[in-house]
């Protein structure tokens, strides 16, 4: 965690009416972007800044789902103020406390915390789709494509590259007609995302990257977290009773194990960009974790295609420790 200020965050806290005030910097993300406290002690109040420099980051996604949320009645911080150019935004401070934080010191809410995620789910798959891109079979790709790209090369496999698309094509194909007209996908929705406010509501972050797709991603990106265990009978409970309050097709559980392979693909080859790139290490050490949810889902008769190729082209043996030959 760098303790550096932005250069120009004095000047904005002041435009915006928060200026004498204590700027205490927070541990990141896995991005560019930094975050700060801005704690008013003389009128008693807190905000968040979010530092998102360009060009690498960029506050209009961000701004324009926050607004778009907040506006059909989820639980997105409210904007103080913003400054693109210097990619600044203030916002509502949600607190510290994540969902993550909460349940590794309060296991007993585990069901109960996840049901309310669940009903913030029902509760946006209710409304129309938002005014965002669609998640198409080319995004679909491009994610997946992410284990070839970075985690094959850094664990030492020559990897058919051609023949992993084509079985991606083949698996995704049919479930892209049920994700019409679609739902607002958040793409980051697990337990370090989800931050518990006062007033017992659940506050939602990270959703800059939304589009319109399948109901089911969200779920998946839940119940199949990359940085905490969730026991597959929670798994299978939550799923009942999300399709106890919304309509569910008889395809969805295959089209839930496309997700879930498809995102925990692109999770390993992320993490393992992290690492190989960005000099972050910390995340080689959930890959296990990722690759053990997606071998659950390969196993479907849908991931038929996809099995076959990590059959062929991932080595038992690497598939065995589950990436713990990288780093």
């Amino acid at each position: 965690m760098t303790t550096t200020l932005p250069d120009g965050i004095n000047t904005f806290l002041a435009g915006a009416g928060w200026d004498e005030c204590i700027v205490e910097p927070l541990v990141g993300d896995a991005s560019f972007r930094r975050y700060f406290r801005i704690r008013d002690t003389a009128r008693g109040r807190t905000a968040m800044l979010m530092d998102a420099p360009p060009p690498q980051e960029d506050t209009g996604p961000f701004l324009h789902v926050a607004r778009w949320l907040s506006g059909h009645g989820m639980r997105a911080p409210e904007i103080y103020a913003e400054d693109g150019s210097r990619g600044f935004v203030l916002m509502e401070d949600f607190g510290d406390t994540r969902m993550r934080d909460r349940l590794d010191v309060a296991p007993q809410e585990e069901e109960a915390a996840y049901r309310t995620a669940i009903d913030a789910q029902v509760a946006l798959h209710r409304l129309p789709p938002g005014p965002f891109a669609p998640y198409d079979m080319a995004v679909y790709q491009r994610e997946a494509g992410l284990l070839t790209e970075w985690y094959c090369p850094a664990a030492g496999i020559a990897a058919d590259a051609q023949g992993y698309a084509a079985a991606w094509d083949e698996a995704l194909a049919p479930m892209l007609v049920r994700q019409q007209p679609g739902v607002t996908v958040l793409r980051d929705y697990h337990a370090e995302n989800i931050m518990l406010l006062a007033d017992g509501v659940q506050g939602l972050i990270d959703f800059q990257d939304a589009l319109v797709g399948h109901p089911a991603y969200d779920l998946v990106s839940l119940l199949q977290d990359a940085r905490r265990d969730v026991p597959p009978d929670l798994e299978r409970a939550m799923l009942d009773y999300y399709a106890a309050q919304i309509e569910v097709g008889p395809d969805f559980e295959a089209d839930y194990a496309r997700l879930g392979a498809q995102r925990n693909a692109k999770i390993v080859g992320i993490f393992a960009r992290l690492w190989k790139r960005d000099g972050k290490p910390r995340y080689l050490s959930m890959i296990p974790r990722v690759w053990e949810a997606m071998e659950r889902d390969l196993a479907h008769p849908a991931l038929a295609p996809v099995a076959a190729w990590f059959d062929a082209n991932i080595p038992a043996d690497v598939r065995a420790r589950r990436g713990s030959g990288l780093g």
